[in-house]
């Protein structure tokens, strides 16, 4: 996988949920996977056509996040 086609993030993990059903409601411009839950870290997986936007509506949610 090429390295702008994954976004991985951290986030508590009592919004994983909720991260991944905001990328339900973009249509799925990214897909959300649970990397580790216990830690709240995550993998995105978006195309380059989609990753800036998929990034900007990360760092947009109310919630706290670390791109890591």
């Amino acid at each position: 996988m090429k390295e702008k086609e994954v976004i991985f993030i951290k986030v508590e993990p009592s919004n994983i949920n909720y991260v991944n059903r905001i990328m339900e409601g973009y249509e799925y411009l990214g897909v959300v996977t649970t990397v580790n839950p216990a830690e709240g870290k995550l993998m995105v997986r978006v195309t380059s056509d989609t990753y800036h936007e998929v990034e900007e509506i990360l760092r947009k949610l109310p919630i706290w996040l670390e791109f890591v």
